[in-house]
């Protein structure tokens, strides 16, 4: 069962579900859920317009209950994407609220009505969700996410997060990925645990959550590198049991600073929507900086290059692939890209280039089209500079890439966001830390980086 604190005999414990200021108990929940499920068993598929709000919420597990496919659209979402959006999924209305102007019918959410109907468990292998890609070129795709996959995605980041039904999850992130949706909302319902969405990922709003009794606070660095900005918020997260940082790589000066502030090592992850989260560290193991952890129960990880496979020495960079029980099957209505990604041996290609050390740790370098750069016949990892270049004082984000160069093949380049110094004192501090063929070739400060909503930032855009 996807949802097993989720019944119409569920015992009712005040305020399960916080969203702002606006709160519902686990009866309403399950009353109002199950009132929506009433009002669409038997739909093929259903949009929910993925607002911060406790009408997201009853929409989705109102559709988990009636065993309807649904799909979360980003609300930010353009004319060109929510056309593509629907026709692609097959959506046949917008349950809750809608954008203006609906192509399709709208189904209300009444959040007062109730229904104690008991709606048989669909099976396992049916699809619960389908989430769209974030991807930076094309049209989004769609991945059917079976119920099984939640589950076990779910249970394996239990296991490695000592997650129970006495945590309280707090977090502001948004409804429409795996993070804020799948961990962020399901994650706390299937363990029988509370939920605070703070609505906006401030420190402020942290703190409060903090203050109010979070016991695990969901963010992406630019969440924690606000809170890193704020002390005295930051100082009241030392209450609570786990920090955990996704979606994009955590810069090692935000967690040092983090643990200076709160005395917590922040627990990194990774994941894409195609394979939910594969690899973490664990709350009760080491907690390396830079490092994502180690494969979750269940899962298998690989490196290689050309085919062929590379040693786990903590020093070869590779495509990683990933197998485990979580993983999506393929995208929606794209035989072609599924069969690019999804491999014969059950193995999923991530287009992530990685390396993975002899005691199983894995260190995220970056996107292969974006992040591995080819330069006077060495492999470098854009990720190793980001890092040193955000130790130095001036460096508040920076974003390294490979430009096409005649003699080099790429050249390395630095987007910096901070205060302008020399080009070559970047350089040579570059230079001082890391192998000489590694120091950027070119500087060039910026207002700011381009990032999409989970925080990552998007470096087809530059350069």
């Amino acid at each position: 069962m996807l949802l097993p604190t989720l019944t119409p005999t569920a015992p009712d414990d005040p305020a399960v579900i916080r969203v702002g200021d606006d709160e519902l108990s686990r009866e309403d929940l399950v009353g109002a859920a199950t009132a929506v499920a009433e009002r669409i068993a038997g739909a093929r598929t259903v949009a929910v317009l993925a607002t911060p709000t406790v009408e997201t919420v009853l929409a989705v597990v109102g559709a988990l209950i009636a065993g309807v496919p649904v799909v979360p659209v980003p609300p930010d979402s353009g004319p060109r994407e929510f056309e593509h959006i629907l026709a692609d999924s097959g959506a046949q209305a917008w349950l809750g609220q809608a954008p203006a102007d609906p192509t399709l019918p709208v189904v209300p959410v009444r959040r007062y009505a109730k229904s104690w109907h008991r709606h048989p468990e669909p099976h396992a292998d049916s699809t619960a969700l389908i989430l769209y890609t974030s991807g930076t070129t094309g049209l989004p795709k769609g991945v059917p996410i079976t119920r099984q996959s939640i589950a076990e995605g779910l249970d394996a980041l239990a296991d490695a997060w000592l997650w129970t039904a006495d945590d309280t999850l707090a977090h502001g992130l948004p409804l429409f990925h795996v993070h804020g949706l799948i961990l962020g909302v399901l994650g706390p319902l299937r363990r029988g645990g509370r939920l605070i969405h703070t609505v906006t990922p401030t420190a402020d709003a942290y703190a409060a959550a903090a203050g109010s009794g979070a016991s695990m606070l969901f963010g992406v660095p630019t969440v924690w590198n606000r809170v890193a900005a704020e002390p005295a918020a930051a100082h009241t997260l030392s209450a609570a049991r786990v920090l955990v940082s996704g979606s994009a790589p955590l810069p090692v000066p935000v967690f040092d600073r983090i643990r200076e502030l709160t005395g917590h090592q922040i627990v990194e992850r990774y994941g894409m929507t195609e394979t939910l989260i594969t690899v973490s560290t664990r709350v009760d193991g080491e907690r390396r900086p830079g490092w994502v952890g180690s494969p979750l129960a269940g899962v298998e990880t690989r490196l290689v290059e050309n085919g062929e496979p590379l040693p786990h020495d903590g020093e070869s960079v590779g495509d990683l692939h990933v197998r485990g029980p979580m993983m999506a099957s393929g995208y929606l209505n794209r035989p072609d890209a599924t069969a690019e990604s999804w491999l014969p041996d059950g193995f999923f290609a991530t287009g992530d280039v990685a390396v993975i050390g002899a005691d199983g740790m894995h260190r995220i370098v970056g996107r292969r089209a974006t992040d591995l750069i080819k330069s006077g016949g060495f492999r470098i990892g854009a990720g190793e500079i980001e890092t040193v270049l955000l130790a130095h004082p001036a460096v508040r984000e920076v974003a390294v890439i490979g430009v096409p160069d005649d003699y080099l093949g790429q050249r390395i380049v630095a987007y910096v966001v901070g205060d302008e110094v020399a080009d070559t004192e970047l350089i040579e501090f570059v230079a001082g830390e890391l192998s000489n063929h590694k120091r950027p070739r070119e500087i060039r400060f910026v207002e700011s980086l381009p990032r999409n909503a989970m925080g990552k930032v998007q470096k087809k855009l530059l350069g």
